[in-house]
């Protein structure tokens, strides 16, 4: 049987590269995307910590710096959450991004594999027909030599 080479085997590895190379691009938009959800988590948890201190701060006796210095806090960390959550909106698009080239790679790559697949059976269609052509012009030479022999 004869060797199969596809003809755009450079493509399919090409495509196959690009699909690795966009999953590896998509892996740290999310891991990006896991960062900057912690980062905001953690400015949210911040801001609690400083309301709940705060609310103790009014409870006890009155310190009117102390509690103008807690205000202030929360109003800093609202606007950190803010500038945070803006971060996170634009990592949350890059990651789509990323996702939506890494669908059109697989895609791409997946159109590439059916065209080999399709490729390599027509190749053994092609081996087969060619085989069973020999087969049949060795049988047909044996009974032709067969019946030379017969009529001596």
């Amino acid at each position: 049987m004869a060797k199969f080479k596809y003809r755009m085997q450079n493509i399919l590895d090409v495509k196959q590269k690009l699909e690795e190379s966009a999953k590896m691009e998509f892996s740290e938009a999310n891991a990006r995307v896991l960062t900057e959800e912690e980062k905001l988590f953690s400015i949210e948890n911040r801001k609690l910590a400083y309301e709940n201190e705060g609310r103790k701060l009014r409870e006890a006796q009155l310190h009117v710096r102390d509690i103008k210095s807690n205000v202030q806090a929360v109003s800093v960390l609202q606007e950190m959450i803010k500038i945070q959550e803006k971060e996170l909106e634009k990592a949350r698009m890059v990651q789509e991004q990323k996702r939506l080239q890494l669908q059109n790679a697989m895609q791409e790559r997946k159109t590439q594999e059916k065209l080999y697949e399709n490729a390599f059976a027509e190749f053994v269609r092609d081996e087969n027909a060619r085989e069973s052509k020999e087969i049949d012009e060795l049988v047909s030479y044996v009974y032709g030599q067969r019946s030379k022999e017969e009529e001596k």
